[in-house]
């Protein structure tokens, strides 16, 4: 799954650690899902969406691998 957080952070002026204390995680978690290195939560996803004033369905967007089992 892509998504297009650090874009977003990036044009709000959000730092990681900021962009993480307003949806309530660590910084560190921020770091993973930009790097596609862990997947958020349906809650997750939309906390952050709901942060950066965007929709989750934009910020996040289903690869061709992601349809595969």
């Amino acid at each position: 799954m892509k998504n297009l957080i650090k874009v977003e952070r990036a044009r709000h002026n959000l730092t990681q650690a900021e962009l993480a204390d307003r949806a309530q995680v660590s910084r560190q978690t921020i770091n993973s899902i930009e790097t596609q290195r862990f997947m958020p939560s349906a809650v997750l996803a939309l906390k952050i969406a709901s942060v950066l004033q965007i929709p989750a369905d934009v910020l996040f967007t289903l690869e061709d691998s992601d349809w595969m089992n």
